[in-house]
């Protein structure tokens, strides 16, 4: 019997083979237990539904950002931070790139897978502040996750449409997404918000009184 990660990982990759070649909506565990060469009593037990499957790997995308920020800390401002973690997001989703576009295209019609992926989400775009040593936490961190969340599915666009090697197209939207936030930030006025000190970029934590 297959150790259940070797479930996961034949799982996983199955079902974005066919999302690939076939789309998301019409797909069926079944189909996708087949093509994975498992039977469906043991992919149940580990995968319930489709939307079990994105959520495994979306966790897995998470943690190898997580490993890749252990081995080797993004540096610089918060921004800067913010851009190696989200770029190093993007890499670590470049195998299943052709296999997400499908899955992308078919949820955005369907308004319920939507309201479910949504939660995950924001919790994927909390741990990605936390690894950019963000707080994700409180009133501040609740705009941030939701700051974030809106410059990753507008970048998440440009990725799928970016053919170049380098995913220079998608970095130059990420950094002009992120600069636009900045300073949309650096705007509000002091009472919505207590301003950065001289020479930090205003999506830096504040100083404490």
């Amino acid at each position: 019997m297959p150790r259940k990660i070797d479930v996961a990982e034949r799982v996983i990759h199955a079902a974005m083979s066919l999302a690939a070649e076939r789309g998301w909506r019409d797909l069926s565990l079944a189909e996708i237990a087949q093509a994975a060469k498992l039977p469906l009593s043991e992919v149940y037990p580990e995968f319930t539904s489709k939307q079990a499957i994105l959520g495994r790997l979306m966790r897995r995308v998470d943690a190898a950002v997580l490993a890749e920020e252990d081995r080797d800390p993004a540096q610089g401002s918060a921004r800067d931070r913010l851009f190696d973690v989200i770029m190093r997001r993007f890499d670590a989703l470049q195998p299943y790139k052709a296999g997400l576009g499908n899955v992308i295209y078919d949820q955005c019609r369907d308004p319920l897978a939507v309201l479910c992926a949504l939660p995950r989400l924001c919790g994927s775009m909390a741990l990605m502040l936390e690894s950019a040593r963000l707080s994700a936490d409180g009133p501040i961190g609740c705009l941030r996750v939701k700051g974030l969340t809106a410059i990753y599915l507008a970048t998440l666009r440009d990725w799928l449409r970016d053919d170049s090697a380098d995913l220079a197209k998608t970095m130059a939207s990420l950094d002009r997404r992120l600069t636009r936030a900045d300073g949309l930030l650096g705007r509000l006025p002091r009472c919505a918000r207590r301003g950065p000190a001289a020479g930090t970029s205003a999506m830096d934590e504040p100083a404490e009184a």
